[in-house]
């Protein structure tokens, strides 16, 4: 019932394309039935019945000639509504997904890896489009299949109805073998889920591959994934186009019998020469109409998988949203000037597009003075790595940051450091209340975002574009924000190093770059947007002292810089205002530097233990003004 609620939530979408478009295919259809009429009308003639029907030989030629351009045109018009129709319910079907991972929270937005989701993006989304054009073919072979079978009743009803029993055949055989069908399907796409993924993975692993010389296992591994999803397609295939051969041999077995009867009536004076040239052709209507509902019961059990796919897909969210009637818009935008006309135009991957994050509200927006958690709680789901997704519970966490503050989360792995921020940014689900100047913030993954809040994450994104849209995304170059960010960042040299500089392309996830170059390219993303708050997951991970040391230093140039920042290292650690010790998902305790060490053991284990080999690097604050107390 799932498949069929899906279909008519579909068809509702666009009622009208999807009856023009049934409309068109019953016209092409029915024209083909007017081809066995002039068939009748010819034969007739050759039998010297033309008087009867007031026809000579040139009024049939013309009506054949007519019919031909008649039926040409409408399968043009045709084909146009269909395609119309197919592309809407497949882009809906796709807009409506990609909404749905959108809306969920950022560290569990896809429950499987990226291949498997693009699958479901493009083999089941075309899937169920199928399925809706089949729906509309076999509504115009249904009155096909009716208007022939008047007429071949009106001939001779006896064998008429010989017609009838192949369909009934083909419905008993259907739901015999429809859990096969969708049995076969589902473990078909599983298996292609794999392959896919395992191929993505070791293209976005492959410099870790030839690091450990693992060429040829990855090359193996995917020889058995592939030799499993070739076995599972064989059998799925294999099944659907015997059932196929099946529908179209008892169709064709049918006529046979039919025609056989008809010429025994046609020697007996039944029927004319006409009468019979018109039973051949409709009789072929009818085999076709039985041969295509088998088809039609195929693409039903099918498309039920790639529904359930789907869903799986969207799982977590409120409501149906895989068939939500949402708003398409299939125009090009342009770009106009005056009362001129303009022409379309899509931004660039750095240029400016709609909607600009650092200059939106910039003047209105209110700037942040105080952020309060309050009980912060956090379960880790049942696919995580900690969960797969590196979410670690989190219990009843609460602290309070003031404009101008560098706060820093600290603790040992596993303690919940990542999946405070994450929960935080409402990028995992949690409980508890944040309040943005004593404001509760009720959609905590569209509240921050710039110019309220800028995120950096432990292993940040960057794109197969050049550095410079990379940093920009969108936001408009001006006033030196690029440069100012690009400093601040301490990127300028590295730049210089560059063969193309800012222009130089990344390659994916950018592999052109150090990792330390990697995250200070994401902190350059963060810092030209010039959001009220920064937050930095362990940003200095992959920095030396030297470097990290003048980051920190022009950050906390500029004035009020508001940080929450989840770090080890003891350059942070030395600048804080304060200090957040998570153990076990819990604050242990909150703090300066020497308030910790004195009273807290989890930070005394943590500065004497896990970080005593920074020791002979370290360099003093740099940080000026006093440090406040906890």
């Amino acid at each position: 019932m799932r498949t069929l609620r899906v279909v008519v939530r579909l068809i509702r979408y666009r009622p009208g394309l999807y009856l023009t478009d049934i409309a068109a295919w019953i016209a092409i259809l029915l024209l083909e039935l007017g081809i066995g009429y002039v068939a009748k009308l010819f034969f007739d003639l050759l039998a010297g019945a033309e008087t009867s029907a007031g026809m000579t030989a040139w009024t049939v030629i013309a009506l054949v000639v007519g019919l031909g351009i008649v039926r040409i045109a409408s399968i043009a018009t045709g084909a146009w509504f269909d395609i119309r129709h197919r592309f809407t319910m497949s882009a809906l079907l796709r807009h409506n997904l990609l909404s749905g991972v959108l809306k969920k929270p950022g560290a569990e937005a896809l429950p499987g890896a990226p291949g498997e989701a693009l699958s479901t993006f493009r083999d089941d989304v075309n899937v169920v489009e199928n399925l809706l054009s089949w729906m509309v073919d076999q509504t115009a072979f249904l009155a096909y299949a009716v208007v022939a079978l008047i007429i071949m009743l009106r001939i001779d009803s006896k064998i008429t109805l010989l017609t009838v029993l192949p369909l009934l055949v083909v419905i008993v055989a259907a739901r015999a073998v429809g859990k096969h069908i969708r049995r076969f399907r589902e473990a078909s796409r599983r298996a292609t889920e794999r392959v896919t993924g395992a191929i993505g993975e070791a293209m976005e692993g492959v410099q870790t591959v030839q690091l450990a010389s693992a060429e040829d296992h990855v090359v193996h591994h995917i020889e058995a994934l592939n030799r499993e999803r070739l076995h599972a397609t064989v059998r799925d295939r294999l099944l659907t186009q015997s059932f196929d051969s099946f529908f179209w041999n008892a169709a064709t077995l049918c006529t046979g019998l039919i025609l056989f009867v008809a010429a025994g009536s046609l020697r007996s004076g039944g029927f004319s020469v006409g009468d019979f040239a018109l039973f051949v052709t409709y009789v072929g209507v009818l085999s076709e109409f039985v041969a295509v509902t088998g088809d039609f019961m195929i693409q039903f059990k099918q498309a039920g998988v790639s529904i359930d796919r789907m869903d799986a897909l969207l799982s977590g969210l409120d409501g149906d949203l895989l068939v939500d009637h949402s708003p398409l818009a299939f125009a090009a935008r342009t770009r106009t000037s005056g009362r001129q006309g303009g022409v379309s135009e899509a931004p660039a991957f750095g240029g400016v597009g709609k909607t600009d994050p650092a200059a939106s509200g910039s003047s209105n927006r209110q700037r942040l003075r105080t952020l309060d958690v309050r009980g912060i709680s956090c379960s880790p789901g049942a696919d995580s790595r900690g969960g797969e997704n590196g979410c670690f519970a989190l219990n009843d966490v609460s602290f309070r940051l003031e404009r101008g503050e560098f706060v820093v989360i600290t603790g040992r792995i596993g303690s919940g450091k990542t999946t405070l921020l994450r929960a935080l940014l409402g990028l995992l689900p949690c409980s508890g209340d944040v309040l943005w100047n004593g404001k509760r913030v009720t959609d905590p993954a569209s509240f921050f975002v710039p110019p309220r809040c800028a995120y950096t994450s432990q292993v940040p994104y960057l794109f197969s574009e050049s550095l410079r849209d990379n940093i920009l995304m969108g936001v408009a170059e001006r006033d030196g924000n690029l440069d100012c960010a690009i400093r601040k960042a301490v990127l300028e040299q590295d730049i210089e190093q560059l063969a193309e500089g800012l222009e130089t392309r990344l390659g994916a996830k950018g592999v052109k770059l150090s990792g330390g170059q990697r995250q200070r390219a994401a902190a350059a993303r963060m810092f030209v947007r010039d959001p009220d708050l920064l937050v930095f997951d362990d940003l200095s991970s992959a920095l030396d002292v030297e470097t990290e040391r003048v980051l920190w230093q022009r950050v906390f140039a500029g004035k009020d810089q508001t940080c929450l920042v989840v770090s080890h290292r003891r350059p942070a650690l030395r600048q804080a205002d304060r200090i957040i010790v998570l153990s076990d998902g819990r604050i242990e305790a909150i703090g300066t530097l020497d308030q910790l060490l004195e009273n807290c053991e989890e930070m005394q284990r943590l500065w004497h233990g896990d970080l005593q080999a920074e020791a002979p690097a370290e360099v003093g604050p740099v940080r000026s003004g006093p440090v406040r107390g906890g």
